[in-house]
């Protein structure tokens, strides 16, 4: 059902309107892109090629005291 306004624009009004989106399409493309997006991710997280590497430890501060050993009763 059309809105008043819409009743009264005609098809020629509508087909100029920069706001009269199709949104079927819209719809459509934003979930193929979405579709595609994913799997994609999956298939990165899955991948064998793109490793995380494990971080080095980092060398201590040296304006840090050095930890020293405690006794085990002392704890």
């Amino acid at each position: 059902m059309a809105t008043p306004t819409e009743a009264a624009m005609g098809e020629a009004a509508r087909a100029k309107d920069p706001f009269n989106y199709d949104y079927e399409s819209l719809r459509l493309a934003g979930l193929v892109l979405a579709i595609a997006m994913f799997v994609l991710g999956v298939l990165v997280a899955l991948s064998k090629k793109f490793k995380c590497k494990k971080a080095e430890p980092s060398p201590p501060d040296p304006r840090q005291p050095p930890k020293t050993p405690t006794p085990a009763g002392s704890a």
